[in-house]
């Protein structure tokens, strides 16, 4: 039987939120079997849960970002994504996030210190079977000349591609394909950083957003380079990104996907409208589990013993 996954203990960690710029707190639980990823806003007076649903999902403008209503009113967690796409990667169905800030600590703007700390706590599996959403049918969004698209497939495959007319951005690099049976989410996409563009800088302040961002946990561009002085962490660096940022936001559907996802300058906001599309196809389909190891999809048990 494929089982379902923890942490087999807590772990903490600190950093400052790319949108707010405060200090945030954070601290990963175990979980029991079935009940997801939840996040918990342990910083207000009567603590509230939110559980990871695309359908909770609110603003999207530079993040994904969860909404619910608390006593006092709308209660938030945002910048989620590089979390939920660490936690997809390593095959975790079941945490507790705890935050005082209602922020996901940016840290170095990729998914890969998340991965460490959720290799450092260390996984444990669970007496429960591991349930996955397989697609049946095709389920596609589109918003002008940008789309998303899911495909049935026997696995996890993500086809992005971007285009950005930059000189720092090669042509040759905005395309990428992750097939997670094949490729190591933690070598080849876990890494890649955020990243955003001087000239945007003033209107994302402005209105609240990127006040904690730098150097330090995000590619920055000007009009004709990469500001970063370490350069880049991998030739296409930008859309892989893009990868890791769709890996998180699809993982609040609840549960890992077995389908092929292809998508042209997809953002988080496009991420979540193919997400709700297929959670309202409920033909479009299923829910399994594999009891026996003969039943289990090849690519599916290929990419599991990566991540055990």
């Amino acid at each position: 039987m494929l089982k379902q996954r923890t942490l087999k203990s807590l772990i903490r960690a600190s950093g400052v939120g790319l949108h707010g710029g405060v200090k945030v707190n954070m601290t990963l639980r175990p979980a029991a079997p079935d009940t997801g990823i939840v996040f918990h806003r342990v910083d207000l007076d009567v603590p509230v849960d939110i559980p990871a649903s695309a359908l909770r999902v609110g603003d999207t403008r530079m993040c994904s970002c969860l909404e619910q209503e608390g006593p006092a009113g709308k209660v938030k967690v945002g910048t989620i994504e590089h979390l939920m796409s660490a936690l997809a990667g390593l095959g975790i169905d079941n945490v507790h996030v705890d935050l005082d800030a209602p922020e996901v600590p940016i840290l170095d703007g990729s998914a890969a210190p998340f991965v460490f700390l959720i290799q450092s706590a260390g996984i444990e599996e669970q007496p429960a079977p591991k349930r996955f959403i397989r697609v049946l049918e095709t389920v596609e969004v589109t918003d002008g000349d940008k789309w998303a698209r899911f495909d049935p497939y026997a696995g996890y495959r993500l086809d992005f591609s971007i285009a950005f007319n930059h000189p720092a951005i090669d042509k040759s690099a905005q395309r990428a394909v992750l097939d997670f049976a094949e490729h190591s989410y933690i070598r080849e996409v876990a890494r890649a950083r955020t990243f955003g563009f001087v000239q945007e800088v003033e209107w994302l302040r402005e209105n609240g957003l990127a006040l904690g961002g730098g150097l330090e946990n995000a590619i920055v561009l000007d009009e004709f380079r990469v500001l970063n002085g370490d350069g880049l962490r991998y030739g296409d660096e930008f859309v892989r990104h893009k990868i890791l940022d769709a890996v998180g936001d699809l993982y609040l559907i609840g549960h890992p996907l077995l389908a092929a996802f292809t998508a042209h300058k997809s953002g988080h906001g496009l991420n979540n409208a193919l997400a709700r599309a297929l959670l309202a196809r409920r033909d479009a389909w299923e829910l399994v589990s594999f009891s026996e190891p003969d039943q289990v999809p090849e690519r599916v048990g290929r990419w599991l013993a990566q991540t055990a």
